[in-house]
């Protein structure tokens, strides 16, 4: 399967379109997959048009991505092919450090090897992402998909998901912690919902009276509007965790006055340079600003598990994948409930 039909971008202003990559032949312990679906991430769109400065052209996006296995190196064990499985954000690990042997593959000491935009750890080749027909991966970065939820819906998870999951299980989020997402886009929606799996009392802290209000179906307590000045006054101090999903530059002063004492305001959507806040505002209250990217393999694979027994999945519109540069577009105006997820079956239409 080395010749797979894909799409991706050729310079920063180029969009994307159809381009046909190289896969590795099988060794001995990788996984082939067929890929079915692909979410759209943030991500994606930053790394395609190069804002982070770091893009190896060609490229393809895509790591949210499901499927079903069609063939398995000779030494692989817990997959066979038909299962249904998925590949987050990093496909491989120097797997020797304290961070891999952890179970934080993300945070390897030498550098994880993205899923795209990264060099394989064995022959120096390019990592391509899902917006691609199949992908060949090694079984410890593999994840298996429960078989009582929807693939498309499915497939933020591992991205969006993992994200938002990953802070709240590490600050021990559960029953009795005050909670509060703040964004309600493709990853807030996803952070509202394991907040409330998890056993929190959950508010919505957004801009938009309307995102409340979609909020509350998606399992929301409350809601708080952060434009009604009066309304943030009263919610000062009454919250133990608040989980920042703003994927844009912006100001945390006003979030952190709604931190209780020892609280914690985590991000994990804003990658830029951050507006000055006084220290004051964390001195006052043993507070802190953390951040935190995606989980490791174990713990990914721990909240899938959890999605299966609670039936939770990602609110999506589904496109074809000639529809991939205007998602972008829509992206970009928070113009999407909540997360684009591209059906490969249409990639060779």
């Amino acid at each position: 399967m080395p010749a797979t039909p894909a799409w991706g971008a050729t310079a920063p202003t180029s969009g994307l379109s159809p381009m046909t990559i190289d896969r590795r032949p099988l060794r001995g312990e990788d996984v082939a997959i067929d890929i079915a679906y692909c979410g759209v991430c943030h991500s994606d769109l930053h790394a395609a048009r190069n804002d982070w400065g770091r893009t190896r052209y060609p490229f393809v996006p895509g790591h949210e991505i499901v499927g079903t296995v069609r063939a398995v190196g000779p030494g692989v064990t817990r997959f066979k092919v038909g299962d249904r499985v998925a590949v987050g954000t990093v496909v491989d690990s120097c797997r020797h450090c304290d961070a891999c042997e952890e179970g934080e593959e993300n945070y390897c000491r030498e550098g994880s090897t993205g899923t795209y935009n990264g060099k394989d750890r064995i022959d120096g080749s390019p990592t391509y992402g899902g917006y691609s027909a199949s992908i060949v991966v090694a079984e410890p970065f593999v994840l298996r998909v429960p078989e009582n939820l929807d693939m498309a819906a499915a497939a933020p998870l591992l991205c969006a998901g993992i994200t938002t999951y990953s802070p709240l299980r590490n600050w021990n989020v559960g029953a009795g912690t005050r909670v509060g997402v703040i964004g309600l886009g493709g990853l807030g929606h996803m952070g509202v919902k394991f907040a409330k799996a998890l056993g929190a009392e959950v508010t919505m802290i957004t801009t938009s009276p309307a995102k409340g209000e979609d909020a509350k179906k998606l399992g929301a307590d409350h809601v708080l509007v952060s434009t009604d000045k009066q309304a943030m006054r009263a919610a000062t101090r009454s919250f133990d965790f608040l989980l920042d999903t703003v994927p844009v530059k912006h100001d945390v002063t006003p979030y952190l006055h709604l931190l209780d004492k020892q609280g914690t305001l985590c991000i994990v959507g804003m990658i830029e340079m951050m507006e000055p806040f006084h220290s004051g505002l964390l001195l006052g209250g043993q507070r802190a600003v953390s951040g935190s990217g995606v989980g490791g393999i174990a713990q990914t694979q721990e909240m899938l598990d959890l999605c299966g027994e609670k039936g939770i999945t990602a609110e999506i519109e589904l496109i074809r994948m000639d529809e991939i540069n205007h998602a972008f577009e829509r992206m970009e105006k928070a113009d999407v409930k909540y997360r684009f997820v591209i059906d490969m079956g249409t990639i060779a239409a």
